[in-house]
């Protein structure tokens, strides 16, 4: 074990408009130090993931933590970017200063203001989380590039509409009980499957419903060694953590594999001395629909080719073998890509602590969290449990 979560803070994803990200920082910083019982002169060091890119003028955010409390003044403050997993890339480096001794207690903040920039600045920005020199004209921006993934999975093993529809209604009936999401709506299924006006086909055969929101958001976590925290109220440790890159250009490798993802698992796993049926959930990264139902292969859910298996026969739901983002995930939830990572943790700790309302797992005492950068470029994935029985 690496060092705890002691204390965490979850904004409303969303179009916040009128909100600049420093609000967004702002808010959540105080809210987690004021959930862990700490104060800002407590904090050690400070990491805030942002990818920005372009999204907002404001660029060199760190230091904005500091504006939730003139007591932050003249600490070690640190911007992390790795692409949609900066929010897990920023816990890693709290973790890594923990567990170097630099620090006994850490402030991490995730956060993104996505809606200031126009639909098609969007689009460009988020295809420079791929490889430009060949993916970076592809129609459609990153919805584009998951929709050539989909093509090239349903080529391989058939065509898989209707298990990304049934993803998609999933984690919409799933985001209805979580105060932090975006969009709070039972889909249903019927709507998932069909295209309409309200649903298009945006990118190959992924239709709107398939492709997670635009959002603005952030979210907050205290982590504390394993010796401080000790001395909390509640405590839930890293039972293990793993990072894994794989190559940028999608040309050298096959992209319907997840090769990186799939390892990240079974090092985490295996670190942890566990099988992934001792989880009792998974937030996973499902930026598109695709990619859960590629996920479930690569964490070893199924098998290779049969990831449509685990959402057909009820395995993911809230009340299946093993629930796959109970917090309706980045489709309902939301995706400020700098918030991301840092929100999966909050909400896999709320499941662990027992306080995730309506979004609760009962009985949850180990969970699994996967934040992936681009196709499967940066892999995340973390394993938690409480402290104390």
């Amino acid at each position: 074990m690496s060092g705890c979560i002691v204390g965490w803070a979850h904004g409303k994803f969303g179009r916040h408009e009128g909100r600049d990200v420093e609000s967004l920082i702002v808010e959540v910083s105080r809210a987690a130090l004021a959930d862990a019982g700490v104060g800002a002169a407590d904090i050690d060091a400070v990491y805030l993931g942002t990818m920005n890119g372009g999204f907002t003028r404001q660029e060199f955010p760190a230091s904005l933590v500091f504006e939730a409390d003139p007591a932050f003044r003249f600490k070690p403050a640190t911007r992390v970017e790795n692409a949609c997993a900066t929010g897990s890339a920023a816990i890693h480096e709290g973790l890594n200063a923990i567990r170097a001794g630099r620090a006994r207690l850490v402030l991490v903040v995730g956060v993104e203001k996505m809606t200031e920039a126009p639909a098609e600045k969007i689009g460009d920005i988020l295809l420079g989380a791929s490889y430009r020199k060949e993916e970076g004209e592809t129609p459609g921006g990153f919805a584009g590039i998951f929709g050539r993934i989909a093509e090239a999975y349903f080529q391989r093993y058939g065509d898989q509409s209707e298990a990304l529809a049934r993803i998609a209604a999933k984690n919409h009936k799933n985001g209805v009980e979580n105060p932090y999401a975006q969009m709070r709506k039972d889909l249903g299924y019927e709507f998932c499957r069909q295209v309409s006006d309200k649903n298009p086909i945006v990118a190959g055969p992924l239709k709107r419903t398939d492709c997670s929101l635009v959002s603005d958001g952030a979210a907050a976590l205290v982590l504390a060694d394993m010796e401080t925290s000790l001395r909390f109220r509640k405590a839930i440790a890293f039972r293990a953590r793993e990072q894994v890159n794989d190559f940028l250009p999608m040309s050298r490798r096959d992209v319907v594999l997840f090769e990186g993802a799939s390892l990240a698992w079974s090092r985490a796993l295996s670190s942890a001395r566990l099988a992934l049926g001792d989880l009792d959930l998974v937030e996973t990264h499902d930026c598109f629909t695709i990619a859960e139902l590629i996920e479930y292969e690569a964490m070893g859910l199924t098998q290779r080719g049969q990831g449509a298996r685990a959402i057909l026969e009820g395995s993911t739901q809230k009340d299946g073998r093993l629930p796959i983002n109970p917090s309706g995930g980045l489709k309902a939830k939301g995706h400020p890509i700098g918030a991301t990572g840092v929100s999966m943790h909050a909400l896999a700790a709320m499941q662990l602590s027992g306080t995730a309302g309506g979004m609760q797992i009962a009985g949850a005492r180990l969970a699994g969290v996967f934040n992936m950068g681009g196709t499967a470029v940066a892999n995340f994935v973390s394993i938690l449990e409480p402290l104390r029985v």
